[in-house]
């Protein structure tokens, strides 16, 4: 009998009758003997719905006093799914206990709508699931240390999942999503973009930080830290498939022993001038300009910023990066030869990342993805 943490994305929970699929799906984990714990999100839409209600009444602040309380709100959510499925598996006749992230309780920073999980207390899920309940535990959200109720920020379903994996020691966190595994690209760009049966936690930090949006960032960087047996796979399967064949499928994050990390990028000018390149996400350019200009530049004494909205990042990464040589050279050529200028270039030992105008990118990533004989079967 293995301890399983399930996670099941907004999508997944969109709905009474897909609600009612994960709980089918929960149970037959369930009757084969496993303990099951469930960490859902909100239904797809639920948290955008709240924040905009919020907004209507004001404009959003960036303050404790309002962030606290757009964190009770939000953290709603995931609560009203989480009774659904506790509800849904009564039905299918399992007994289940549904706890909000305070109720376990799940301790974080003060940091509001980005806290950051501290510690987590796994007796209470102990003690049910040696009752024989499946255990639904709230994403998205904890409290801290003066009672508040406290959110992880967007994504951070993934990383509840992946920490209360981590403090039980469960055998395995399972990812259930709407897209079955990680694939070699957007299949949505480039059809011919194959399902990778496995990806190392390197890479897939890697992939994660440039915008792959399969796994959020901080849930790879916590089943990394705690090594956390992680699998990507597709609630959208029936969901009585056979448990073994459910059990393979997907995609397994694996570990990797070595743990190198990339290093901050500077170039040096010939005049002895430091230049710092960097990109932010587009929704985060006018505040970080605005922090640039207004404390960065004074207390620097820079010379001056400069930005620029019309660009996107393109990423090849790849563990065998490390022993084969030719591959950045490979990239460059694939690009040149389309005619697409590289404005910036960025490394590690298992990244070559480039930065293009943006009006290229889809051309860039079938150009790359053909180069690379992606679309071919592995080995």
């Amino acid at each position: 009998m293995a301890l399983i943490v399930h996670k099941y994305g907004g999508t997944s929970m969109g709905s009474t009758e897909r609600i009612r699929n994960v709980a089918k799906r929960v149970a037959k984990w369930a009757r084969a003997g496993h303990q099951m714990v469930v960490v859902p999100s909100a239904m797809s839409g639920e948290t955008n719905r709240l924040l905009g209600l919020a907004k209507e009444l004001a404009p959003p602040k960036s303050n404790d006093a309002t962030n606290r309380e757009l964190d009770m709100l939000a953290a709603t959510g995931e609560q009203a799914s989480s009774a659904l499925l506790a509800i849904a598996l009564q039905a299918e006749g399992m007994d289940s206990v549904s706890y909000a992230g305070w109720q376990v309780p799940i301790l974080t920073n003060s940091a509001y709508t980005k806290a950051r999980i501290e510690s987590i207390d796994d007796q209470r899920i102990r003690a049910d699931l040696a009752a024989g309940k499946v255990v639904i535990v709230t994403g998205f959200q904890g409290i801290d240390d003066k009672g508040h109720i406290t959110t992880l920020g967007r994504g951070g379903s993934d990383t509840s999942a992946v920490a209360v994996a981590a403090a039980m020691k469960a055998d395995e966190c399972l990812i259930y999503t709407d897209v079955d595994g990680v694939y070699t690209t957007d299949p949505r760009v480039v059809p011919e973009a194959r399902r990778l049966h496995t990806v190392s936690f390197e890479e897939m930090l890697e992939m994660a930080s440039m915008g792959s949006k399969v796994l959020q960032i901080r849930s790879v960087e916590f089943a990394g830290k705690y090594k956390v047996p992680l699998r990507v796979l597709s609630s959208f399967t029936p969901w009585d498939i056979d448990l073994n064949e459910e059990a393979k499928s997907g995609t397994l994050i694996t570990f990797e022993e070595d743990e190198k990390m990339e290093q901050a990028i500077v170039s040096i000018s010939k005049d002895g001038k430091t230049d710092f390149s960097f990109t932010v996400n587009r929704n985060d350019y006018a505040r970080a300009m605005d922090l640039l200009k207004d404390k960065v530049v004074p207390a620097l004494g820079a010379q001056e910023v400069l930005g620029d909205t019309k660009i996107c990042k393109v990423s090849i990464v790849g563990i065998g990066m490390r022993s084969h040589v030719g591959i950045a050279s490979k990239m460059f050529r694939s690009l040149s030869e389309e005619g697409i200028n590289i404005q910036m270039i960025s490394t590690s030992e298992i990244k070559t990342s480039v930065v293009i105008d943006e009006k290229y990118m889809e051309l860039a990533v079938r150009a790359l993805h053909k180069a690379f004989d992606l679309d071919q079967p592995a080995a």
